[in-house]
C-alpha cells in the first residue's frame, strides 16, 4: 500500500503515518514507453518515404510524441504529493507537501480528533477525513477505495488508542 506507519524512537509515545500516491511508471519504463510509441508511430511513415507527404505529416507525429512526453512528465510531478500525519497523545498534526504551492498544515488536540468515513457525498467514494480544532481535513484522497477503507480502520484504531487518558 502507498502508506507506511513509522514508530518513533524507543520510549516515545505516538506514531507517524506517511502517505503518497501510486508511482507505477519508473524512469526506465517512461523511456521504454516513449521509444515504443515513437517507433510504432513511425510504421505508417515507411510507405511515405520519398514523398512530400512524409514531410507534411512528420511534424504532427513529432508533436504527438512531444505531447505525450509533456503529459506524462506533468502527471509524474503531480504525483509527488506526500502527506505526513504525526499522532501523539497530546497533538495530532497533518502536513501535506504539495508539488506546486505551499505546504498545508493542520493541528489539533488528539483527544478531540475524530476519524470520519464518508461513504458517499465526497469527491471520491469512502472519503476519509479528520475532524478537530473546528476544521475537517481530508487524508489519503489519492488512495484507492479499498486502501481508504483499510486506512480508515487503522487510523480510527490509532486515534482511539492515543486519545485514551
Amino acid at each position: 500500500m502507498p502508506y507506511r506507519w513509522q514508530t518513533p524512537a524507543a520510549g516515545e509515545p505516538g506514531t507517524e503515518l506517511h502517505l503518497w500516491p501510486h508511482q507505477s511508471l519508473s524512469a526506465r519504463g517512461f523511456s521504454i514507453f516513449i521509444l515504443s510509441f515513437f517507433l510504432l508511430a513511425l510504421i505508417p511513415f515507411f510507405g511515405l518515404v520519398g514523398t512530400v507527404l512524409l514531410w507534411a505529416l512528420l511534424p504532427f507525429m513529432l508533436a504527438a510524441v512531444g505531447g505525450i512526453w509533456v503529459a506524462i512528465r506533468w502527471n509524474a510531478r503531480d504525483r509527488q504529493v506526500l502527506e505526513i500525519l504525526t499522532l501523539s497523545p497530546e497533538r495530532t498534526r497533518l502536513v501535506r507537501h504539495n508539488p506546486r504551492g505551499p505546504d498545508q498544515c493542520w493541528d489539533s488536540d488528539t483527544y478531540w480528533v475524530s476519524v470520519v468515513l464518508h461513504e458517499a457525498g465526497g469527491p471520491v467514494p469512502y472519503y476519509v477525513t479528520l475532524k478537530g480544532a473546528g476544521r475537517e481535513v481530508e487524508i489519503g484522497a489519492f488512495l484507492s477505495e479499498d486502501e481508504r477503507k483499510a486506512l480508515y480502520a487503522e487510523l480510527r484504531d490509532q486515534v482511539r488508542q492515543l486519545s485514551r487518558p
